[in-house]
């Protein structure tokens, strides 16, 4: 018997939900782009349920997620970028 990865709804995995480009710069900001997509929909929801606190505090903690993780990949896309602007030795 094998694993064979799949959905709960029984649909197997695919190597087309990966949204990779082979291109860390291009990753990276597309990495941005859904991190900020995401904190956007959040703040929305949050606007929609201004009088519940028991939906806005979870909305909260994963809109601040949202706002760290686009941090920390700011942060690698400046890593990447400083890497790619050392000078190259060759032996």
């Amino acid at each position: 018997m094998d694993v064979y990865p799949q959905s709960a709804a029984g649909i197997p995995f695919t190597a087309a939900y990966i949204a990779a480009k082979g291109d860390p710069i291009a990753n990276l900001q597309e990495d941005l782009a859904a991190e900020q997509k995401a904190r956007a929909t959040y703040e929305k929801l949050i606007d929609l349920c201004k009088d519940d606190p028991d939906v806005i505090d979870p909305l909260r903690f994963l809109r601040q997620r949202e706002i760290v993780h686009f941090q920390r990949f700011g942060e690698a896309l400046n890593g990447v970028h400083e890497k790619l602007a050392e000078k190259k030795f060759y032996m």
